[in-house]
């Protein structure tokens, strides 16, 4: 069935980790900062595991509720709080409509810069040998951050214009 999105949508979770394999951490609200990502993440710190490769691709993830919700239904996949790795959980927003677009969430402007696709890390930490499968194509969007602020849960997320021309590849 096809979802329906009514932008503008929400933010309803924030998670960090403070160092790659760490259980990530909720919290209500997180500070961002262009070319670093959100205080206390392990991108933030370096210490993610792919912190090698460095650049815009690292400072943010969203993925939206209703993915986890329909990889659950589809899959029968249970992702608890933190489990699926992404720092923002979303609410009414087609994460991949902005992707190579300008978004807020909240005072803080993002640009889509690349689908998340879900990583094979993710059935050692679930424990479910089909959670990979559920999450393909419902992994999400990686962001780079364009203005510093403060996230916080219930934050509006809103696309801004049109898409970004010369923006990172996906």
């Amino acid at each position: 069935m096809p979802r329906s999105y009514a932008m503008p949508g929400r933010l309803v979770s924030i998670y960090i980790a403070p160092e790659a394999k760490a259980p990530m951490q909720s919290r209500e609200s997180v500070r961002a900062v262009p070319g670093r990502g959100l205080e206390g993440d392990r991108y933030w710190s370096g210490t993610g595991a792919f912190s090698r490769w460095p650049g815009p691709l690292r400072e943010v993830t969203l993925i939206a509720r209703e993915a986890l919700a329909e990889a659950a239904s589809e899959f029968g996949v249970a992702v608890q709080a933190g489990e699926h790795r992404r720092n923002l959980v979303t609410e009414g927003v087609d994460l991949r409509a902005l992707l190579k677009r300008r978004f807020r969430v909240g005072d803080v402007e993002m640009e889509g810069v690349r689908v998340c696709a879900p990583c094979k890390y993710l059935v050692r930490v679930t424990g479910q040998d089909r959670i990979f499968d559920a999450l393909v194509r419902r992994g999400g969007l990686r962001a780079r951050i364009l203005t510093a602020g403060t996230l916080h849960v219930g934050d509006t997320i809103q696309a801004r214009g049109e898409p970004v021309r010369g923006s990172l590849p996906p």
